[in-house]
């Protein structure tokens, strides 16, 4: 019974204790304006869309999208990527064709189709914005640090 009664007396200790701290958080986002009132929009940025294809930052990057998918309709029942990407319309399209692990299984088993995993290509894919980068970047590449290839003396 006095173990019952020290637990009760512990677990609304707790509970009280979570309700005082919890008026001490500061909100995150700043002060917060009457969520009802509209505030204006930043204006979109403008998308490259110059279809040069761009350098990749490191190995297996997905490659960005060199061209405006504004109005693109991605969805179950219809991709308008594939209209110019699928192998089999690469050619009269001039894209480049999607990569042939599009097209299998986390097995590597292949299929004939594009593997529903991969359908949805802007969960990996994004267009290039025109716009100064949000915070600095001081990546140097490997090339760039004077290591030479291998075999190369």
């Amino acid at each position: 019974m006095m173990t019952q009664f020290r637990l009760t007396a512990i677990f609304a200790a707790c509970l009280v204790a979570s309700f005082v701290f919890a008026q001490g958080v500061p909100e995150l986002s700043g002060s917060s304006p009457d969520p009802m009132v509209s505030s204006p929009a930043e204006p979109l940025k403008q998308y490259v869309t110059d279809d040069v294809r761009q350098m990749r930052a490191y190995p297996e990057q997905p490659p960005v999208i060199p061209h405006s998918i504004e109005g693109y309709q991605l969805s179950v029942n219809a991709n308008r990527c594939m209209s110019c990407h699928r192998r089999e319309h690469t050619e009269g399209s001039g894209a480049p064709m999607i990569s042939i692990t599009h097209y299998m299984t986390r097995e590597t088993q292949m299929l004939a189709d594009v593997s529903p995993r991969r359908y949805f290509c802007t969960q990996c894919h994004v267009p290039q914005a025109d716009t100064a980068p949000l915070i600095g970047n001081s990546f140097t590449d490997m090339s760039e640090m004077g290591v030479n290839a291998a075999g190369s003396d």
